[in-house]
Formats: structure tokens, C-alpha cells, sequence
């Protein structure tokens, strides 16, 4: 299963930089949210998680006995996708705004030097 989530981490990272480096500002959005995916992936697995652990270690065990779910790296991703979340709403907000000025939204016609009326 690691193996699993190892190459869909990869695929999500890889597909998410050739999106971000496209000359479009929607690929730009798109590349963004895959990114961002494939973080939250990678977090959840470095948490190392356990199919039906308990998240929490119970006061009565002096010891840790069996395996355990760390809650720490759960709590990252759900911090990670709100954070995630403003930051694509923000952006697409920025691009419509950006689309109606120039009216494209190709990175290289936005980047000349003619005055926008």
C-alpha cells in the first residue's frame, strides 16, 4: 500500500509542476490544487498510518503495546487543505480579475510592456 501511495505522490507532484509551468493561468490553478494534493498525500504518509488503530494511546497502558496512529500529521492535512483552499480561491479570484483587465490569459501576452486601457 505504501508503494501505492508512493507513486501517486509522485504522479500528483509531477503532473502539478508540468501544470504550474504551462504558459496558462487556469493550468496555473489546476498545477496548484495537484501540488497541494500531493503534499497532503505525502504527510499522510509520513504519519504511518495504521488501518484500524486507535489515535490516541489510552491512560491506563504504562507502555505502547501494538500499533498506534499518530495524530499529529491528520491534524496537518486538515490545517494543509484549509490553508490550500484559500490560497486557490484567492488565486482564482486574482486570474478572473486579471482576465477581464487583459482580456487572456496567456502568461507571455500578459508579461509585454502595452499600457491596458
Amino acid at each position: 500500500m505504501d508503494l501505492l501511495l508512493a507513486i501517486i505522490t509522485g504522479i500528483l507532484y509531477a503532473s502539478g509542476i508540468y501544470m504550474i509551468l504551462r504558459r496558462s493561468l487556469v493550468k496555473l490553478i489546476i498545477g496548484l490544487a495537484l501540488l497541494g494534493n500531493g503534499v497532503n498525500l505525502l504527510i499522510f504518509m509520513m504519519g504511518k498510518l495504521v488501518k484500524g488503530g486507535p489515535p490516541i494511546i489510552p491512560e491506563s497502558s504504562k507502555l505502547l503495546e501494538g500499533a498506534f496512529d499518530d495524530p499529529v500529521p491528520q491534524a496537518l492535512i486538515l490545517t494543509a487543505i484549509v490553508i490550500s483552499f484559500g490560497l486557490q480561491s484567492f488565486a482564482i479570484v486574482l486570474i478572473k480579475r486579471t482576465y477581464l483587465v487583459v482580456k487572456t490569459d496567456d502568461l507571455d501576452e500578459i508579461n509585454t510592456t502595452d499600457e491596458f486601457a
